[in-house]
């Protein structure tokens, strides 16, 4: 297992240390917001890095999948509300773009990424750490991950995305709960109401993601890219959209497939009867 820190990539916080750190192992690059002091609670630097290790990731052959964390014992506590919100009540202009940019790396960039992204729920997850969770791909949660929706409790609506985000995936009954309660709700519960895949004991959380990152990096890029884009797509279609959409895309990858996928399966599964699709990937 080759594993190789690179934070060279991000700038330096004034407290003199990066605000994302990234490292490579085998194919996987672990990102992780680096503000362990404060919950790694976003700020105007970990935005900026964001946008700039997504940018470099996208064409870095060294990452396969991209796994989204937090340093420490926590995921995010959501946006930092001095440095983000405070310290632009009077900077109308600074915060459009601030809130422009965290938009960008959160849910535009992330949610159409080019490679599969997990994210991996260590620990704490509030608020506007919800949108970048729900923009991966797949998620696994720690089982005594802490999450919330607690905008309530301090007198706002879980507001830029979040409410968005949080409806895609969690079921309206469970999300009116917690977006009225602002109660709190560990990873199994997070697993329950589909806002994880599936949680596990924080022992054995990075072993997991490891073995999902694994089962991911086995399949064709280019395809495994068409079919997350093709799914986010095709559900804000009409069904007749859809299906046009679809149509095309599979002619798209059929033309641009440098592995002759399809064609590669199909002779290992009709004349060799090498593999069996329903039970495992063609040999690449």
């Amino acid at each position: 297992m080759a594993v190789d820190n690179v934070n060279d990539s991000t700038s330096t916080s004034p407290a003199g240390k990066p605000p994302v750190l990234v490292s490579f192992e085998d194919g996987i690059a672990w990102v992780a917001l680096n503000r362990p002091e404060k919950r790694n609670a976003i700020n105007p630097d970990i935005v900026h890095a964001m946008l700039r290790i997504l940018d470099e990731l996208e064409s870095d052959d060294r990452c396969k999948v991209l796994v989204l964390t937090g340093s420490g014992d926590s995921f995010s506590a959501g946006m930092d509300l001095r440095e983000y919100f405070r310290a632009t009540d009077n900077d109308p202009k600074t915060r459009a773009k601030l809130f422009r940019a965290n938009g960008d790396w959160q849910w535009r960039q992330l949610r159409f990424y080019s490679k599969p992204t997990i994210a991996m729920v260590n620990g704490w997850c509030f608020g506007g750490a919800f949108t970048p969770l729900v923009s991966c791909d797949l998620a696994i949660a720690a089982e005594e991950a802490t999450f919330g929706l607690s905008e309530i409790n301090w007198g706002i609506i879980p507001a830029g995305v979040v409410s968005r985000a949080v409806a895609a995936l969690v079921r309206e009954r469970d999300a009116m709960y917690y977006v009225m309660t602002g109660e709190n709700f560990n990873g199994r519960r997070a697993a329950e109401i589909g806002l994880v895949n599936e949680a596990v004991p924080l022992a054995r959380l990075r072993e997991r993601t490891r073995e999902l990152a694994r089962v991911l990096m086995k399949k064709n890029p280019l395809v495994l890219r068409q079919a997350k884009i093709a799914y986010r797509m095709a559900a804000e279609m009409t069904w007749e959209q859809a299906a046009d959409y679809l149509i095309a895309k599979v002619d798209q990858g059929t033309f641009r497939d440098a592995e002759n996928g399809r064609n590669t399966a199909m002779s290992q599964f009709l004349d060799e009867k090498s593999f069996k699709p329903g039970l495992d990937s063609y040999r690449r």
